[in-house]
C-alpha cells in the first residue's frame, strides 16, 4: 500500500479510545512493537462481523493487540497470549494492569515453539504476529487449534513487500524467512478446507477461515 494511502486511511480512520488509545498511542511514539492503526482496526471490525470468546495470540509485544481483541469479546470472553522477552512481557504485564483485564488475558511466558505443542484450544480467533520464519512451525498447530469456522490471521507477510521479490534480490541472511514465507501462502492458499486472503493492508496479513467445505482452489490466468 502507498504511503500517500496508507496516511489518508489512518487520517480518515480514528486511534482506539480510552486507556487502550494511551497505551497504542504511547507505543507508537516509543518505536515499540505495534500493530500499525490500520491493522488494529481491521482486526476490530473483523471481531464485530465474527465474535469470539476464545482467542489465542502468538507474540504479545507490550500487550496491545491482546488488549484490543479482549475489548471486542463478550462477557465471559479469554486471550492466550505468548511471549519470550521479558522487556515485552513486563510492559505488557502492566498495560493490562491499567486496563484492568488481568482476569481476562492468560500471558505465557516462554518460545512459542514449546507452548504451541501443549494447548490444545479450541480457539475462535487467532492471531500470529512473532518471528516470521516459525510461521510455517507455528501453524499446523494453529490449524489443529482452531474452531470450525474460526478465523485465523498472520500479520506482516509481505515482509515490506519482500515477499512478491524475487528470492536472488533478497540479502542472503533474510532468504530462508523469504522461502518459508512464500511456501507458507502458497500452501495456505492452496489448502483444502480453508479459505484464505492476502489482504495488503499494514506489512500484509493472511485472513484465512476453517470452513467444512473440502475443496481446493484452482489459479486462473
Amino acid at each position: 500500500m502507498s504511503s500517500d494511502i496508507r496516511s489518508y486511511i489512518n487520517d480518515v480512520q480514528p486511534l482506539c479510545a480510552g486507556v487502550l488509545g494511551e497505551i497504542q498511542r504511547e507505543a507508537m511514539v516509543r518505536g515499540l512493537p505495534v500493530i500499525p492503526p490500520e491493522v488494529a482496526r481491521f482486526v476490530s471490525t473483523l471481531l464485530a462481523i465474527r465474535p469470539c470468546q476464545r482467542a489465542l495470540e502468538i507474540g504479545c509485544a507490550v500487550g496491545f493487540s491482546a488488549a484490543l481483541i479482549s475489548s471486542c469479546m463478550g462477557e465471559g470472553g479469554h486471550v492466550t497470549t505468548i511471549d519470550r522477552y521479558d522487556e515485552m512481557i513486563a510492559r505488557a504485564r502492566e498495560n493490562f494492569r491499567r486496563l484492568g483485564i488481568e482476569d481476562r488475558i492468560t500471558l505465557l511466558e516462554g518460545d512459542a515453539r514449546d507452548i504451541l505443542p501443549e494447548l490444545t484450544g479450541p480457539y475462535d480467533f487467532i492471531f500470529m504476529d512473532a518471528a516470521k520464519g516459525q510461521y510455517p512451525v507455528f501453524f499446523p498447530h494453529c490449524l489443529r487449534m482452531l474452531a470450525p469456522g474460526g478465523i485465523l490471521l498472520a500479520d506482516n507477510v509481505l515482509q515490506g513487500g519482500r515477499t512478491a521479490a524475487d528470492r536472488f534480490e533478497i540479502p542472503r541472511r533474510q532468504r530462508t524467512t523469504h522461502t518459508r514465507m512464500r511456501a507458507l501462502l502458497h500452501e495456505v492458499t492452496h489448502a483444502p478446507g480453508l479459505e484464505s486472503s492476502i489482504v495488503p493492508i499494514g506489512d500484509g496479513l493472511l485472513l484465512v477461515c476453517k470452513t467444512d467445505r473440502g475443496h481446493g482452489h484452482e489459479r486462473t490466468t
